[in-house]
């Protein structure tokens, strides 16, 4: 007897669609999980005057960002000092400094390399971002959303918690508004 195979479908996912976790600091949408891809999870993220995401860094994710519209200041290098307070001022011992990325502007960030953004602007930024493996990234979203939720100011030691669990070590402050 032979059974026919259904043959795989792939995932479309049209303009305005997805999922989307909003925080204060940003609105994510979720267009491709863990569900669909073995190789990454992607998010449309909008990016609001004034958030900065704080340099870190990841043992195990990759990440690729892609500037859709807006600006973003952006890093995505080891510097020569690691200093606590201000990633924009940060220089590695190559030369490279922090660069205001444009639309086009892809960063490509391998495992264990300090990186950040933050929008500098008046105006909203746009990024279509991957991170791999998934779906580690989904859950650090749709977690950090119940936390910020839950009312009054954010739970630090909550957030400290939820970041070590999925290999975020926070170098330098996340900041909005």
């Amino acid at each position: 007897m032979v059974t026919a195979l259904t043959p795989p479908e792939g995932l479309l996912v049209p303009p305005g669609h997805g999922r989307t976790v909003r925080t204060p600091a940003q609105h994510v949408t979720f267009k491709v999980t863990g569900t669909h891809s073995r190789a990454a999870s992607s998010f449309e993220v909008v990016v609001p005057p004034g958030f900065d995401v704080g340099a870190h860094v990841h043992a195990r994710s990759e990440e690729l960002f892609y500037v859709l519209e807006g600006e973003l200041d952006v890093l995505a290098f080891e510097p020569l000092v690691r200093t606590p307070d201000n990633w924009q001022r940060w220089r590695s011992g190559s030369g490279n400094q922090v660069v205001r990325a444009t639309p086009g502007t892809v960063i490509v960030v391998p495992p264990g390399c300090p990186h950040a953004f933050a929008n500098p602007t008046g105006a909203p930024a746009k990024m279509f971002f991957q991170a791999s493996p998934p779906p580690d990234h989904e859950r650090y979203f749709e977690e950090l959303l119940r936390i910020l939720d839950a009312g009054g100011p954010p739970d630090g030691a909550a957030i400290e918690e939820l970041r070590s669990r999925y290999d975020i070590e926070q170098l330098t402050p996340l900041r909005h508004g």
